[in-house]
C-alpha cells in the first residue's frame, strides 16, 4: 500500500506525522525537488516521476510502515481494515490473482498463503527489491514483475481477480486506460477491487491535526498536484478524481460497481499515517474501496 497525498507533505502534530514529513523531505532532497507547480504533465513525465519517487522512497517507506503492513498480511487502508475482516475479493483458494502497484507485495503473499496463485506488479524497481526482501523474511515467494499498470504484461482473460491497495491509480493520468487493461486480463466473471484515498480528502490540507479539518480547495479542481526540480521536471505527480469520475470510467470499459466501501476509523487504531489520523477519521472517510465485476 502506498501513500497518496493531495498536498503531499503533512505538517505533523505528533511524532508519527513528524517522522513521515521527514521521510518525504529526504526523498524530495534525493530527487532535487524545489517546489510545487500546477501545470500539465505528459503521461511519460508522470510515469517517470512515479518510478523515480518510489525508487527513492522505497526503503524508508518499508522502514516506516512495514510493521503495520506486515510481510505477508493484507491491510487495505491506513484505517487498518484487512481482507480477512472484509472479504472483498471473494473465494481465494485456487484463484488467479494479480496485485497492481504491489509495493512490497505483502497483500499478494497473504493471498498465496490462502491458496491463491498470486503475482505482484509494480512500476518501481526499488519497491520490487523490498518485495523480494520481504519474501525472504516471510518464506513466501511470489512472482514479481516490473510493469506499468497502463500496459499489463498478462494475457487476455488470464486472471480471476485483480486488486490494488493504494497502488498505481493516483499516479497515472488516465484511470480509464488502467481499467481497460484490467478488464482485458480478467476472465468472464473476473473481479476488480481497488482502494484509493477518498476523493473528498482532496478538499482538505494534508494535515492530520486540526488544520486538516478546514476545506481549502475545490473538490472539482482536477489539476494534478506536481512537485518539480530546478529544471521544472516533475519529481512527484498525483491526480485527483471525483467519485463520479471513477464510476463513469468503470462503466465505460464494462465494469459494474457492486459496492463502494468507506471504512470507518476503528477505536483501536491510534496510529497517524501522513494525513490519516484518528481525529480526521472520526469525522470523514479517508479511504474509498471500489468493488467491481465485469458487466455480462
Amino acid at each position: 500500500m502506498a501513500d497518496t497525498e493531495s498536498q503531499h507533505t503533512p505538517h505533523g502534530v505528533c511524532q508519527d506525522a513528524q517522522e513521515e514529513a521527514a521521510r518525504f523531505a529526504r526523498a524530495e532532497q534525493t530527487l532535487g525537488t524545489v517546489g510545487v507547480s500546477r501545470h500539465a504533465v505528459t503521461p511519460e513525465e508522470a510515469v517517470a516521476a512515479s518510478s523515480a519517487w518510489w525508487d527513492a522512497d522505497a526503503e524508508e517507506y518499508v522502514d516506516t510502515h512495514g510493521a503495520f503492513l506486515g510481510d505477508a498480511d493484507f491491510v487495505w487502508c491506513p484505517e487498518g481494515w484487512r481482507e480477512s475482516d472484509l472479504g472483498l475479493l471473494g473465494p481465494l483458494a485456487g484463484s488467479r490473482v494479480v496485485e497492481i502497484g504491489c509495493g512490497a507485495a505483502a497483500c499478494a503473499r497473504w493471498l498465496a498463503a490462502q491458496g491463491a496463485t498470486a503475482i505482484g506488479l509494480d512500476l518501481s524497481a526499488g519497491m520490487l527489491r523490498q518485495a523480494a526482501k520481504a519474501g525472504e523474511r516471510s518464506g513466501t515467494h511470489i512472482p514479481l514483475v516490473r510493469a506499468d499498470a497502463q500496459r499489463l504484461p498478462l494475457a487476455t482473460g488470464s486472471v480471476d481477480t485483480a486488486f490494488s491497495a493504494f497502488g498505481a491509480l493516483p499516479f497515472l493520468p488516465s484511470v480509464g486506460t488502467v481499467f481497460a487493461e484490467v478488464h482485458r486480463i480478467l476472465g468472464r466473471q473476473g473481479r476488480w477491487v481497488f482502494a484509493v484515498t477518498h476523493p473528498m480528502r482532496w478538499v482538505f490540507p494534508d494535515d492530520p491535526g486540526p488544520l486538516g479539518l478546514t476545506a481549502t480547495q475545490s473538490y472539482f479542481d482536477r489539476s494534478p498536484y506536481v512537485e518539480v526540480n530546478a529544471d521544472g521536471a516533475p519529481t512527484y505527480v498525483e491526480y485527483h478524481r471525483t467519485l463520479g469520475d471513477y464510476v463513469r470510467a468503470l462503466h465505460e470499459v464494462g465494469f459494474i460497481l457492486e459496492d463502494l466501501v468507506e471504512p470507518e476509523w476503528p477505536d483501536t487504531n491510534t496510529r497517524t499515517w501522513g494525513q490519516w489520523s484518528p481525529l480526521r477519521g472520526m469525522l470523514f472517510p479517508g479511504t474509498a474501496i471500489f468493488c467491481c465485476g465485469k458487466r455480462p
